[in-house]
Protein backbone atom coordinates (compact mmCIF):
# COMPACT_ATOMS: atom_id res chain seq x y z
CA UNK A 1 0.00 0.00 0.00
CA UNK A 2 1.26 3.52 -1.71
CA UNK A 3 0.93 6.37 0.67
CA UNK A 4 0.64 9.93 -0.71
CA UNK A 5 4.47 11.15 -2.06
CA UNK A 6 5.44 13.91 -0.15
CA UNK A 7 5.24 17.73 -1.73
CA UNK A 8 9.05 18.05 -2.16
CA UNK A 9 9.05 14.67 -3.82
CA UNK A 10 10.61 14.71 -7.45
CA UNK A 11 8.08 11.54 -8.62
CA UNK A 12 5.19 13.51 -7.00
CA UNK A 13 2.35 14.71 -9.69
CA UNK A 14 0.35 17.43 -9.29
CA UNK A 15 -3.24 17.21 -10.36
CA UNK A 16 -3.57 13.19 -10.27
CA UNK A 17 -7.47 13.52 -9.26
CA UNK A 18 -10.40 15.94 -10.30
CA UNK A 19 -10.84 18.58 -8.09
CA UNK A 20 -14.22 18.42 -8.14
CA UNK A 21 -14.31 14.62 -7.48
CA UNK A 22 -11.78 14.87 -4.79
CA UNK A 23 -13.96 17.41 -3.25
CA UNK A 24 -16.48 14.90 -3.17
CA UNK A 25 -14.84 12.03 -1.64
CA UNK A 26 -13.57 14.07 1.30
CA UNK A 27 -16.47 15.86 1.70
CA UNK A 28 -19.34 13.42 0.70
CA UNK A 29 -18.84 11.21 3.79
CA UNK A 30 -19.59 14.58 6.05
CA UNK A 31 -23.03 14.65 4.00
CA UNK A 32 -23.92 10.97 4.81
CA UNK A 33 -23.57 11.79 8.35
CA UNK A 34 -25.60 14.43 8.40
CA UNK A 35 -28.64 13.44 5.52
CA UNK A 36 -29.04 10.01 8.17
CA UNK A 37 -28.76 11.53 10.98
CA UNK A 38 -31.94 14.00 9.88
CA UNK A 39 -33.72 11.07 8.42
CA UNK A 40 -32.80 8.38 10.81
CA UNK A 41 -36.47 7.86 11.65
CA UNK A 42 -37.20 6.98 8.28
CA UNK A 43 -34.23 5.22 7.44
CA UNK A 44 -35.21 2.55 10.23
CA UNK A 45 -38.83 2.38 9.10
CA UNK A 46 -37.45 1.32 5.38
CA UNK A 47 -34.88 -0.59 6.66
CA UNK A 48 -35.80 -2.38 10.34
CA UNK A 49 -32.28 -3.70 10.87
CA UNK A 50 -30.83 -0.05 11.15
CA UNK A 51 -33.30 0.16 14.73
CA UNK A 52 -30.96 -2.72 16.50
CA UNK A 53 -28.37 0.37 16.45
CA UNK A 54 -30.62 3.09 18.26
CA UNK A 55 -31.57 6.13 17.37
CA UNK A 56 -30.50 8.59 14.42
CA UNK A 57 -27.04 9.82 15.81
CA UNK A 58 -25.88 5.75 15.69
CA UNK A 59 -27.44 5.36 12.34
CA UNK A 60 -25.83 8.56 11.25
CA UNK A 61 -22.63 7.15 12.55
CA UNK A 62 -22.64 3.97 10.96
CA UNK A 63 -23.22 5.39 7.74
CA UNK A 64 -20.33 7.50 8.09
CA UNK A 65 -18.32 4.89 9.13
CA UNK A 66 -19.10 3.17 5.53
CA UNK A 67 -19.00 6.08 3.51
CA UNK A 68 -15.45 7.18 4.59
CA UNK A 69 -14.48 3.65 4.29
CA UNK A 70 -15.64 3.66 0.85
CA UNK A 71 -14.20 6.89 0.33
CA UNK A 72 -10.38 6.13 0.77
CA UNK A 73 -11.11 2.51 -1.21
CA UNK A 74 -12.12 5.25 -4.08
CA UNK A 75 -9.25 7.32 -3.83
CA UNK A 76 -6.84 4.92 -3.89
CA UNK A 77 -7.98 2.91 -6.47
CA UNK A 78 -8.22 6.38 -8.69
CA UNK A 79 -4.71 7.70 -7.65
CA UNK A 80 -2.97 4.46 -6.22
CA UNK A 81 -1.80 6.10 -2.94
CA UNK A 82 -3.93 7.18 0.04
CA UNK A 83 -3.97 11.55 1.11
CA UNK A 84 -2.69 11.32 4.39
CA UNK A 85 -4.78 13.93 5.95
CA UNK A 86 -8.27 11.86 4.81
CA UNK A 87 -6.81 8.65 5.83
CA UNK A 88 -5.76 9.96 9.69
CA UNK A 89 -9.35 11.63 9.46
CA UNK A 90 -10.58 8.05 8.52
CA UNK A 91 -8.88 6.50 11.08
CA UNK A 92 -10.77 8.35 14.31
CA UNK A 93 -13.29 7.95 12.73
CA UNK A 94 -13.49 4.61 12.16
CA UNK A 95 -11.90 3.85 15.58
CA UNK A 96 -14.56 6.15 17.35
CA UNK A 97 -17.62 5.15 15.54
CA UNK A 98 -17.05 2.00 16.75
CA UNK A 99 -17.03 2.59 20.65
CA UNK A 100 -19.68 5.21 19.82
CA UNK A 101 -21.98 2.06 18.49
CA UNK A 102 -19.89 -0.40 21.01
CA UNK A 103 -20.83 1.36 24.11
CA UNK A 104 -23.77 3.29 22.64
CA UNK A 105 -22.44 6.71 24.03
CA UNK A 106 -22.37 9.09 21.55
CA UNK A 107 -19.24 10.77 23.36
CA UNK A 108 -17.26 9.18 20.92
CA UNK A 109 -18.26 11.02 18.10
CA UNK A 110 -18.61 14.10 19.02
CA UNK A 111 -14.95 14.21 20.65
CA UNK A 112 -13.96 13.00 16.86
CA UNK A 113 -13.71 16.34 15.65
CA UNK A 114 -11.51 18.26 18.55
CA UNK A 115 -9.28 14.94 18.41
CA UNK A 116 -8.43 15.32 14.78
CA UNK A 117 -8.24 18.72 14.57
CA UNK A 118 -5.95 18.83 17.37
CA UNK A 119 -4.10 16.52 15.44
CA UNK A 120 -3.57 18.03 12.39
CA UNK A 121 -2.63 21.35 14.30
CA UNK A 122 0.00 19.78 16.28
CA UNK A 123 1.62 18.00 13.38
CA UNK A 124 1.45 21.37 11.15
CA UNK A 125 3.15 23.32 13.87
CA UNK A 126 5.67 20.89 15.25
CA UNK A 127 6.67 20.89 11.86
CA UNK A 128 7.84 24.34 11.96
CA UNK A 129 9.73 23.81 14.66
CA UNK A 130 11.82 21.08 12.59
CA UNK A 131 11.99 23.60 9.52
CA UNK A 132 8.98 21.81 7.67
CA UNK A 133 5.63 22.38 6.24
CA UNK A 134 3.79 19.52 6.03
CA UNK A 135 0.56 21.51 4.15
CA UNK A 136 1.96 20.96 0.83
CA UNK A 137 0.19 17.60 1.64
CA UNK A 138 -3.12 19.39 1.04
CA UNK A 139 -2.26 22.37 -1.17
CA UNK A 140 0.80 21.67 -3.34
CA UNK A 141 -1.28 20.70 -6.16
CA UNK A 142 -3.14 24.18 -5.79
CA UNK A 143 -0.43 26.35 -5.23
CA UNK A 144 2.87 26.86 -5.93
CA UNK A 145 4.55 28.86 -2.79
CA UNK A 146 7.64 30.29 -1.94
CA UNK A 147 9.35 29.16 1.46
CA UNK A 148 8.27 31.74 3.60
CA UNK A 149 4.66 31.53 2.42
CA UNK A 150 4.50 28.16 2.99
CA UNK A 151 5.73 28.27 6.26
CA UNK A 152 2.96 31.15 7.26
CA UNK A 153 0.45 29.41 5.44
CA UNK A 154 1.38 26.39 7.67
CA UNK A 155 1.60 28.66 10.99
CA UNK A 156 -2.12 29.87 10.33
CA UNK A 157 -3.69 26.71 9.49
CA UNK A 158 -2.12 25.25 12.33
CA UNK A 159 -3.66 27.65 14.72
CA UNK A 160 -7.23 27.24 12.58
CA UNK A 161 -7.36 24.15 13.43
CA UNK A 162 -7.07 24.80 16.83
CA UNK A 163 -9.80 27.01 17.05
CA UNK A 164 -12.40 24.67 15.23
CA UNK A 165 -11.38 21.96 18.14
CA UNK A 166 -12.09 24.44 20.56
CA UNK A 167 -15.47 25.57 18.65
CA UNK A 168 -16.45 21.38 18.60
CA UNK A 169 -16.10 21.69 21.70
CA UNK A 170 -18.29 24.70 22.66
CA UNK A 171 -21.04 23.04 20.47
CA UNK A 172 -21.39 19.96 21.79
CA UNK A 173 -21.01 20.63 25.70
CA UNK A 174 -23.40 23.45 25.57
CA UNK A 175 -26.36 22.34 22.18
CA UNK A 176 -28.32 19.46 21.61
CA UNK A 177 -26.47 16.39 19.32
CA UNK A 178 -28.96 17.58 16.26
CA UNK A 179 -27.58 21.51 16.34
CA UNK A 180 -24.36 19.94 16.54
CA UNK A 181 -24.69 17.72 13.62
CA UNK A 182 -25.72 20.73 11.84
CA UNK A 183 -23.07 22.92 12.34
CA UNK A 184 -20.74 20.43 11.99
CA UNK A 185 -22.08 20.51 8.05
CA UNK A 186 -23.49 24.09 7.56
CA UNK A 187 -20.97 26.33 10.66
CA UNK A 188 -17.67 24.23 10.27
CA UNK A 189 -17.87 24.78 5.94
CA UNK A 190 -18.59 28.25 5.68
CA UNK A 191 -15.98 29.16 8.26
CA UNK A 192 -13.39 27.15 6.55
CA UNK A 193 -14.15 28.56 3.41
CA UNK A 194 -13.99 31.79 4.67
CA UNK A 195 -10.88 31.51 6.64
CA UNK A 196 -9.30 30.01 2.73
CA UNK A 197 -10.68 33.14 1.63
CA UNK A 198 -8.98 35.16 4.13
CA UNK A 199 -5.43 33.36 3.08
CA UNK A 200 -5.66 34.34 -0.42
CA UNK A 201 -3.55 37.60 0.01
CA UNK A 202 -0.68 35.97 1.34
CA UNK A 203 -0.78 33.63 -1.57
CA UNK A 204 -0.88 35.93 -3.65
CA UNK A 205 2.18 37.43 -2.23
CA UNK A 206 4.40 34.62 -1.88
CA UNK A 207 3.37 32.65 -5.50
CA UNK A 208 6.03 31.67 -7.46
CA UNK A 209 3.88 31.62 -10.43
CA UNK A 210 3.21 35.09 -9.90
CA UNK A 211 6.79 35.85 -9.87
CA UNK A 212 7.67 34.21 -12.68
CA UNK A 213 5.16 35.77 -14.53
CA UNK A 214 6.82 39.22 -13.34
CA UNK A 215 10.20 37.94 -14.47
CA UNK A 216 8.34 37.97 -17.83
Amino acid sequence: MEFEHDPSAPDRKRDEMNPLLKLVLELGPLGVFFFANARGAQLSDMFPALAALGGPIFIATAAFMVAIAISLVASYVLTRHLPVMPLVTGVVVLVFGALTLYLHDDLFIKLKPTIVNVLFGTVLLGGLVFGRSFLGYVFDSVFRLDAEGWRKLTFRWGLFFYVLAILNEIIWRNFSTDFWVTFKVFGIMPITFIFTLSQLPLINRHSLGARDENKD
